[in-house]
């Protein structure tokens, strides 16, 4: 690898954008580049809040700290002013790559979420497919390959890393001290601002880099990173295409926030929401956008996307959203990323439309049927069709409505066992991939993508109204596993060294655990190996006022081709930090499926993926004994009278 150190800078100035709006003062030049409130007058809306900024007016002052090359591609790392805040400067490190080409490039800037840091894996990937690479690393923790005394990002007077001001709907979001831009409480001392600041001085770098054409910028980032990326796309219009993930899909709204279950509660509104929330951003967007999620991420809910994004001033929008998930996702969905940017950015790849998905609740039986109508039906591999009748967004368990095609429509019927639930539906089409139009790193590249239509949901009065029938009844079996791990969610494919399987299936009423019954399954492993099972107990406070933790069993397994059955008693299976046993399988939210770091092979310990890596398959996983699980499961479910508003 050549690899060498550089110190290249550009010449200096100091110039600051004039800010006429918001009462702010009216200078032609001063030191900093945003200036002083004027009479304690605060911006209260976007247009106030960035007024006449311009990201491009200051001089960045750029160092080449490292260059070097990996094939034909090249890599640097780059540090460049963001701005001038309290007198002293602030400056941003970043990975900076482009391949070899013979014509300008579209560029990609890419922003790294909570806890991370730009990585060199994440510029080269950029290059793979064909664009220049820029993530910067925003947080300023240590990036790949640095050396000692190498410069990285430096805020200077202010701090607008994750330990300040971050999250935007606690007391302390907006209020002065000594690393805050104004001495009063000012959406300006929130980092959400400075770190979209700093965004926008980075779409400046990428546009004047000789190999980036500046007329096709894009922008994507993961969770904390994706709501940089969805503010961005709302405040600035050299974003061309944008895809935020797990984040920027706005505070959960009223739609099912007001039944009871619903542990998470929207949002106050104070000056915050008109000028730092997504919700502010969202109808400004006019960029095609792409928003990439799980079904049960905290940080991107899915309720807050259907709502809010209803809003959303682009009229381009796709979405791609994993089920069972939590902030992570799949191949089949982390591709879009790259194919959203060749539509929008190269022209060589065409979304299809987003799928329509409606319910029909006026059936003759009284069981609620989803229809799914697809764009290029030809091109369809298969659809999948969920519904849920769970308010709590983030312990919500999706179950799946067998989707079978009917002439041009896929249909799905959705029983459900009380019509004092609401009920929820999406569906996600999987469309043919020709591997050879991208690369993906993290994983093989999918033989599919998939895209998302749009979510419906109903309030139990809704259902009432309708004829709705309950005409669903508990099930003692839990999993057959005939589909694999269908209804469960694993890390695999991103960590093949961290063996995990989890589902939300046991929170849903109709497979919850009886009273007294004990978790019963047949496993196979060819060889010795050690399982723990792990039933999480009340997580996000699903079940106000009742008690929570983490209680395991663990199994030493003997190695052997036949089947064995595992029986776990609800006694058996015990609190990590005081050794209590689990007192009812009512309030289990989530079940995890985990092995060791290491276990005992042949009387030797033996880690997990250096010689331990032969799988254990599951089969046949249901309750047994214990009270009836009709009764238990019914007199589980809210009643009529405690849904009404």
């Amino acid at each position: 690898m050549n690899m060498k150190k550089m110190k290249i800078f550009l010449a200096t100035a100091t110039l600051v954008a004039i800010l006429p709006h918001g009462g702010w003062a009216k200078t032609a030049l001063a030191t900093n580049s945003l200036p002083p409130l004027v009479d304690g007058k605060i911006p209260t809306n976007v247009d106030e809040l960035w007024g006449d900024y311009d990201p491009t007016k200051e001089l960045l002052e750029t160092e080449v700290v490292r260059e070097w090359k990996e094939g034909d591609i090249t890599i640097r790392h780059v540090v460049f002013t963001v701005g001038t805040f309290k007198g002293q400067k602030s400056r941003l490190a970043a990975f900076y790559a482009f391949p070899k080409s013979d014509k300008k490039l579209p560029g990609i800037l890419q922003i790294h979420g909570g806890g991370g840091k730009a990585h060199v894996s994440d510029v080269i990937s950029a290059t793979e497919n064909g664009y220049a690479g820029l993530s910067i690393n925003w947080l300023g923790n240590p990036m790949d390959k640095m050396e000692a005394g190498d410069a990285n990002t430096d805020w200077g007077a202010i701090d607008a890393t994750q330990k300040h001001n971050t999250h935007y709907d606690s007391p302390g979001a907006a209020k002065p001290d000594d690393k805050t831009l104004d001495t009063i409480e000012s959406p300006r001392n929130n980092n959400w601002f400075l770190l979209v600041l700093a965004a926008r001085r980075a779409l400046t770098f990428l546009e004047q880099q000789p190999e980036v054409d500046p007329a096709k910028l894009a922008v994507t980032g993961h969770s904390m990173g994706g709501k940089i990326t969805l503010n961005l796309a709302g405040s600035d219009k050299r974003v061309k295409a944008a895809v935020p993930s797990c984040g920027g899909s706005g505070g959960i709204t009223e739609k099912l926030a007001d039944l009871p279950e619903a542990v998470v509660k929207p949002r106050k509104h104070d000056m915050m929401t008109a000028t730092i929330w997504d919700e502010a951003y969202i109808p400004r967007v006019t960029c095609p956008i792409l928003f990439l999620s799980a079904s049960n991420d905290h940080a991107g809910p899915f309720d807050a996307m259907t709502e809010n994004w209803k809003k959303i001033g682009s009229k381009t929008v796709r979405y791609t959203v994993v089920p069972h998930f939590t902030h992570r996702s799949l191949p089949e969905s982390e591709v879009c990323r790259t194919l959203w940017f060749d539509q929008h950015l190269k022209g060589t790849f065409a979304f299809p439309k987003t799928p329509k998905l409606a319910v029909n609740l006026k059936t003759p039986d009284g069981v609620p049927q989803v229809t799914v109508q697809t764009d290029r039906p030809d091109e369809v591999e298969k659809v999948d069709i969920y519904y849920s009748v769970d308010p709590n967004h983030v312990m919500r368990f999706w179950r799946e409505a067998e989707a079978k095609k009917s002439a041009d429509v896929w249909v799905g019927n959705a029983p459900i066992l009380s019509t004092a639930q609401p009920l929820l539906a999406y569906a996600n089409v999987f469309y043919k991939l020709n591997k050879d139009t991208v690369m993906e790193r993290r994983a093989k590249t999918p033989s599919s993508y998939m895209i998302t239509s749009n979510q419906a949901s109903y309030h139990p009065e809704e259902l009432v109204a309708a004829g709705v029938k309950a005409t669903d009844k508990p099930s003692r079996q839990i999993d057959d596993f005939s589909r694999g791990w269908h209804d469960w969610y694993r890390l695999a494919w991103g960590n093949p060294h961290h063996w995990v399987a989890s589902t939300r299936k046991l929170h849903d009423p109709k497979w919850r655990g009886p009273e007294g019954a004990s978790l019963v399954f047949e496993v196979l492993c060819p060889q010795d190996n050690m399982l723990a099972v792990e039933a999480k107990m009340n997580v996000w406070g699903t079940f106000p006022g009742k008690p929570s933790g983490d209680f395991v069993f663990k199994k030493a397994l003997k190695g052997s081709p036949d089947w064995q059955t595992v029986t776990i008693k609800l006694g058996e299976v015990l609190k990590k930090d005081s050794s209590d046993p689990l007192p009812s399988w009512e309030t289990v939210t989530e079940l995890n499926l985990t092995r060791p770091a290491t276990c005992p092979v042949d009387g030797k310990e033996v880690e997990f993926g250096k010689g331990w890596e032969t799988p254990i398959e599951l089969r046949n996983m249901r309750w047994e004994g214990g009270v009836d699980p009709t009764d238990m499961a019914l007199t589980s479910l809210p009643t009529e009278a405690a849904t009404k508003k």
